[in-house]
């Protein structure tokens, strides 16, 4: 008997405690806006266009929620610092910019599925086969010098891989558009700089080194909402939406593995 009550107990404390956490789905709906926190200064998932209105993959992505909640959308301009504060104190219900997933973050919000690439790789010329580490035997990537992507290249080049470094991202940009490098070591989100600048010559992504895709960043306890961003991620990647995003904006088609 006592069992049974301790168990009854226990039933009612998990309805109690999930009560504690309104479905912040229904509330969104209810209140006909949906609050996204976008950067502002992170081209190109976020940045200010020429009328001053914020626009990017980010921005693209909140657009496409707003649209199949049929609420409005409100863009919360934020920075690194305060986009996850903002969540947390409900000045946004959701963050959409260029967030990446780790455990210290997760013990405080959580996260959907991956809905954009972001990841440091080596990008070189369509007439240069390469498509893995192996490949790179007896060539030369340029890469900046100190850089993360420099570091993890490092790790995994071979003694017969000439790694060439620059002094910054523009010398390493330049050395490739000149031909003086036909393989770079590099993020996405240079790569779709090069391809806005000098379109003729965008590189091709060969392989990746390290991969952190961004991740939609919604407040704890939110299943119903987690739910319903994973099945629009999955739509939007199954209808070829969110692959011309990553081509308008990252100027690479989206990651098969993403």
């Amino acid at each position: 008997m006592f069992k049974n009550v301790l168990l009854r107990v226990l039933a009612l404390g998990a309805i109690a405690g999930m009560s504690l956490f309104a479905n912040q789905l229904d509330d969104i709906k209810a209140s006909g806006v949906v609050k996204i926190a976008v950067p502002q200064d992170f081209p190109p998932f976020g940045s200010a266009s020429k009328d001053m209105s914020v626009q990017g993959y980010d921005v693209d992505m909140g657009k496409y929620i707003a649209e199949k909640l049929g609420v409005k959308l409100k863009l919360v301009p934020v920075t690194s610092a305060n986009r996850i504060p903002y969540l947390q104190t409900g000045k946004a219900d959701l963050i959409i910019s260029s967030l990446g997933k780790n455990e210290q973050r997760a013990k405080v919000i959580d996260f959907t599925n991956a809905y954009a690439p972001f990841f440091l790789g080596v990008f070189g010329s369509k007439d240069i086969a390469v498509s893995s580490i192996k490949d790179l035997s007896g060539k030369t990537v340029g890469v900046t010098r100190g850089s993360v992507e420099d570091l993890e290249l490092s790790k995994i080049a071979g003694s017969d891989v000439t790694i060439k470094r620059f002094e910054d991202n523009s010398t390493t940009i330049s050395a490739f558009i000149s031909g003086q490098t036909k393989l770079i070591a590099t993020g996405n989100v240079i790569i779709s700089d090069i391809a806005n600048k000098f379109p003729d010559s965008t590189p091709e992504t060969k392989f990746t080194i390290k991969n952190s895709p961004c991740y939609i960043g919604i407040k704890k306890k939110q299943p119903e909402v987690e739910i319903f961003l994973n099945d629009l991620i999955s739509e939007l990647k199954a209808n070829g939406k969110l692959n011309e995003t990553s081509k308008k904006w990252l100027k690479i088609d989206l990651p098969k593995d993403l």
